[in-house]
């Protein structure tokens, strides 16, 4: 007997947004194939509207866009949403790609791009955003021993895992889930240096290399939120050519 993992309770769904009739199809095609429910939008502020409205659980988004760009976009729905968002562009310039991730992106692939790629990646941030979220067993007691191991404070630094916050000298920091995943995995280790490639496999998921950039431009967005002083940071520092670490205090 055939086993079925996706019930229809499981099932994620998917906001693409491309004004290419052709890519919207094809990404409908393969995501549909997999499980996923689909949502379409053809410009910019359709596309906010539906985010806004629909919640979706992923959101693929081409930079190029009729009535507001990508990059707006994203923006726009990050202040209101914290789902993974996948920038999709023909444009292979490092400008685009450090603006789409400094304005909350979680990844970035360029077109044309390998469908079984895409989906690779799609994979793997919604496994990481699901992960993330708390779950509550219907039958199970809440366990009180468990709630110290909840929380993470390294010198000036406090995370609590359950809440998703992140306080920095008692002040709350508004970070986005791939930033707090990131300052997680090297708060849980303080003291030792972690590299790009690592990070990228732990906290994006990846079981490949990526563009190490987009950990660079992460770490940078994390640090402007925490330092005090961007240029001297005390929290989150760089091991020259290696990679990151929390200091220990």
């Amino acid at each position: 007997m055939e086993n079925v993992n996706n019930t229809v309770e499981e099932k994620k769904t998917i906001l693409i947004v491309d004004d290419e009739a052709p890519i919207v199809d094809i990404l409908v095609y393969n995501l549909q194939k997999e499980g996923y429910n689909t949502l379409e939008a053809n410009d910019g502020v359709t596309a906010v509207d539906i985010a806004l409205k629909e919640k979706p659980d992923l959101i693929l988004l081409d930079i190029m866009l009729p009535k507001m760009d990508g990059l707006s976009v994203c923006k726009r729905i990050r202040h209101t949403l914290n789902v993974p968002i996948l920038m999709l562009s023909a444009k292979d310039e490092e400008i685009d790609k450090i603006l789409g991730l400094e304005l909350g992106a979680d990844d970035y692939i360029t077109k044309p791009f390998s469908v079984r790629e895409l989906m690779a990646r799609i994979k793997a941030n919604l496994r990481k955003a699901e992960n993330a979220m708390p779950v509550v067993e219907e039958e199970e007691k809440p366990k009180e021993e468990t709630k110290p191991t909840n929380k993470i404070k390294v010198g000036d630094l406090s995370l609590d895992l359950d809440k998703f916050e992140v306080r920095v000298r008692g002040q709350v920091v508004e970070l986005t889930f791939r930033e707090f995943e990131v300052l997680k995995y090297l708060a849980s280790q303080p003291g030792q240096v972690v590299t790009r490639e690592v990070l990228l496999e732990k906290v994006w998921g990846y079981e490949y290399y990526g563009d190490i950039r987009t950990v660079d431009v992460t770490v940078r967005r994390i640090r402007e939120k925490i330092e005090q002083d961007t240029g001297n940071p005390k929290i989150l520092i760089t091991k020259r050519n290696v990679g990151y670490y929390i200091a220990e205090k």
